[in-house]
């Protein structure tokens, strides 16, 4: 390829909305352009990095045994219907209609079209097990798309789904694309954890992100760095911080604390650790064949409650919200930053139906602890459980973890990390085969549900991931395995000098010989506008050659990732060459 006859059009200035840097240098690369809100269209420069990633991807995939397929953009209503997604999904989920006023979607994901091929195709047990993917376009109608491709409306992805007989074959064909994952980002060149996730919409009973590591990530990442323990802190395991209740030593003592509505301000106001202090978060569930129950949450002053883990209480998994002022009002008689447990549920305080107190697994075993009154602007000091109010309805695990937490086996600490989810994989089970009646004969002859696992990658997300992970202020550093050419040969003075032309094709011929993807610059640039542009792209390798050089033999050679020039004579630049691509290692 010569860069005269492939379109390169870089900036020096990105878009005002371009926030990040993967966003800002795929812009001011070429590499992708805005068509709207969300919604990109893919540069030739930018296209090759989607297909290498997408031919690593397919490689890994079809080792594994997967079998690739392709499945509509625009499926059916019904089927959602049929699953029970066409409601619950929300309105990421793009609706529209045909000339006719039928329903259809635009697919965020394919669990319903390929269950409906599973039920008509596959008939008995002897066709079990298999694993169909396709690397297909996905919309979801993000309400605030941003960060370019990171968290755009419109993307490729790469979902495959499996089904076996059992939960045995199940849980096996779910190693067996963990496994795949591992490689796959290994391959790429990626910087990644798996951790322990929550299912979210998909649902399931299981399912592990792969997070590449990145300070701009919006997932959170909990792990030991001395073990293989890693979850998204939604899912990390949050351990008592006191391992039993103490004697009590103050006496319940109600303190004014005039326009004092936070832990934080309470603390300072005290002078007590925000450790002793416990904040209280008033949610409320509700069914339409059952009145809104209200519930106080107790977590430690400084801790944060975690929405996740709340969720999964018996009586929260259809949902809850926080309470409104007006329920806050009408429960505790005391606004918000005021509230308590102490008297909550006294008749003579509240003779409406009783709040449930729900304290997280370290609050259960605090003593002489702060709380809110009920009484605007007063607190309660040196509360203590049994003594002075009853013992909490639920005591759980429903907080977020923090740095230094113990490890769930009690052998390590935590430490906290940014993460860019690019891939999930989740154990579906019979969510979806006994929504839509998917049904095999088994080896009796009987009918049976078909097991399932559900897999996907992010093609379009790996790209900004994989800048964010590796950048400097110059541009792109891309791993050897989807930059978008490995090695550029600058020629300097192309149209001038015979000499640097001959120099430069027959090593643009060597390299490619030798299988190299190699772009030879011929444009006639100075050299300061190409080296920006090549540094800007991220090039693994580039290569200079110039009249100076040759006249003295030699030839420049740069990684892009160490940015030190060395020079080498010509007739051992194709070894040099290759030995630098070969040193160009992935991340453990």
């Amino acid at each position: 390829m010569r860069a005269s006859a492939f379109h390169l059009s870089t900036t020096k200035e990105a878009p005002n909305d371009a926030e990040i840097i993967s966003h800002q240098y795929m812009m001011r690369s070429g590499m992708i352009r805005k068509l709207a809100g969300g919604i990109y269209s893919y540069m030739p420069l930018g296209l090759r990095v989607i297909r290498k990633v997408e031919a690593i991807v397919r490689q890994e995939m079809n080792a594994a045994g997967a079998l690739e397929l392709l499945m509509p953009v625009v499926q059916p209503a019904e089927l959602w219907v049929e699953s029970g997604r066409w409601e619950q999904y929300g309105p990421e989920l793009l609706r529209v209609k045909d000339r006719n006023g039928r329903d259809f979607v635009l697919q965020p994901t394919s669990e319903e079209v390929i269950t409906d091929i599973a039920r008509n195709e596959i008939q008995s047990w002897r066709q079990l097990p298999v694993n169909f993917y396709h690397i297909q376009t996905k919309f979801r109608d993000e309400r605030r798309p941003r960060f370019g491709i990171m968290r755009g409306r419109e993307f490729t992805m790469k979902d495959a789904y499996s089904f076996d007989r059992n939960i045995e074959g199940a849980q096996e064909s779910y190693r067996i694309m963990f496994d795949a994952y591992q490689r796959i980002f290994s391959k790429i060149g990626l910087m990644f954890r798996a951790v322990s996730a929550d299912t979210g919409s998909i649902g399931g009973s299981q399912s592990h992100e792969f997070q590449v590591i990145a300070d701009i990530g919006e997932d959170l990442i909990a792990y030991d760095p001395n073990s293989d323990y890693a979850a998204n802190i939604e899912l990390a395991v949050a351990p008592c911080l006191i391992s039993q209740r103490a004697t009590p030593n103050q006496a319940m003592n109600k303190v004014h604390t005039p326009g004092v509505k936070t832990c934080e301000a309470l603390a300072t106001f005290l002078s007590v650790p925000l450790s002793q202090t416990v904040k209280s978060i008033v949610v409320v569930t509700e069914t339409p064949d059952q009145p809104a129950q209200i519930h106080l949450l107790m977590i430690r002053g400084d801790h944060e409650l975690n929405e996740i883990k709340l969720g999964k209480l018996p009586g929260f998994e259809t949902g809850f919200r926080l309470a409104n002022e007006a329920e806050i009002l009408s429960q505790f008689g005391a606004s918000p930053g005021s509230l308590g447990p102490v008297g909550l549920n006294d008749e003579h305080l509240n003779p409406i139906k009783p709040a449930r107190v729900i304290a997280d697994l370290t609050v259960a075993n605090m003593h002489d602890f702060v709380v809110g009154a009920n009484e605007s602007d007063f607190h309660l000091q040196g509360v203590n459980w049994v003594r002075d109010l009853p013992e909490p309805s639920i005591v759980a695990d429903i907080r977020n973890v923090v740095e230094g937490d113990q490890t769930p086996s009690g052998q390590g600490t935590l430490s906290l990390q940014r993460g860019i989810e690019v891939g999930h994989v989740f154990y579906l089970g019979t969510k979806y085969s006994k929504a839509l009646n998917a049904t095999f004969l088994d080896e009796t002859g009987k009918p049976a549900l078909l097991e399932m696992g559900c897999y996907g990658i992010g093609v379009t997300r790996i790209v900004g991931a994989a800048i964010e992970q590796s950048h400097d202020d110059r541009g792109i550093i891309w791993p050897r395995a989807i930059a978008p050419f490995e090695v550029v040969i600058c020629a300097l003075g192309w149209g001038k000098s015979e000499a640097v032309r001959e120099a430069s094709l027959s090593l643009y011929n060597q390299l490619l010989s030798q299988g190299i993807d190699v772009i030879l610059d011929d444009r006639d640039q100075r050299p300061g506008v190409m080296f920006a542009d090549w540094e800007l792209i991220g090039v693994p390798i580039r290569i200079t050659i110039g009249d100076r050089g040759i006249a003295q033999g030699q030839i420049e050679i740069m990684p892009r990732a160490k940015g030190e020039m060395q020079l080498v004579n010509i007739d051992e630049a194709v070894k040099q060459v290759l030995d630098q691509l070969a040193q160009l290692s992935t991340p453990d």
